[in-house]
């Protein structure tokens, strides 16, 4: 058994594609599997498009990313858990490459996502560099797609909820001190709204405020509207 977990926080415009796309490459592969949308506080129809698409829905009022995937990790089922943003859709082959690295003897992983649409000319420039970057130093820019056994997860205590963003960079420095951590080839696809909501100085103005403040700007919801208060898009791929 494999266990997806999806944290989603009105996402009705993304959830339906991305349940979609988890159950189509886990059956393709014929992987027992389970998919968990725990939905932080939803206003949306987030929940009912879920379950029309099979995911078993979790309910939770925490409004914390960090604490949204544990929960899901503690209703999980599975041997291997993989952890799916909402507006993000995976495929096959990054699921199968994930799986054979951990049948292989690593502890986790996870890949660089491909940004879908329009992206602001700021965001191009810098954009072939991330790949490289996080090949060379296996640091991920965002927990869009990570993966773990369940025993590792267990020894790292989950995601630490004292932080508001930031929590994956802190669990994946968990995993690597367990054992083998993995940058797959693989990619997968994931919205870029946030970065067409938000204009280059706000997230100059967010960089500057975790260089100085470092752990404690992330310790509140306080200064990261980036993480929650992205603007919605209801356009479809």
């Amino acid at each position: 058994m494999i266990s997806f977990i999806v944290p989603a926080h009105n996402e009705e415009a993304w959830v339906g594609r991305c349940v979609s796309a988890i159950r189509n490459g886990a059956e393709s592969l014929g992987e027992s599997h389970e998919i968990i949308v725990v939905d932080d506080a939803s206003s949306d129809a987030t929940a009912s498009i879920a379950r029309e698409q099979g995911a078993q829905v979790v309910r939770v009022e925490h409004r914390q990313i960090a604490a949204t995937r544990n929960a899901g990790a503690q209703q999980a089922q599975g041997d291997i858990l993989f952890f799916v943003d909402a507006d993000t859709l995976t495929n096959a082959p990054v699921i199968q490459s994930a799986l054979r690295a951990v049948r292989a003897g690593a502890i986790g992983g996870g890949c660089v996502p491909r940004f879908e649409g329009w992206l602001p000319w700021w965001f191009r420039l810098i954009e072939p560099f991330i790949e490289p970057a996080v090949r060379l130093v296996r640091f991920l820019p965002s927990g869009t797609f990570l993966f773990c056994t369940r025993a590792a997860f267990q020894t790292a205590n989950g995601f630490d909820e004292h932080y508001y963003a930031a929590e994956e960079v802190v669990f994946v420095a968990a995993l690597k001190r367990q054992g083998k951590f993995v940058i797959l080839a693989e990619t997968v696809v994931t919205s870029g709204r946030k970065v067409r909501a938000h204009s280059f100085l706000t997230l100059a103005r967010l960089t500057a405020r975790l260089v100085f403040l470092g752990p404690r700007g992330v310790r509140s919801r306080k200064g990261l509207e980036y993480w929650y208060e992205p603007e919605r898009e209801k356009g479809k791929l």
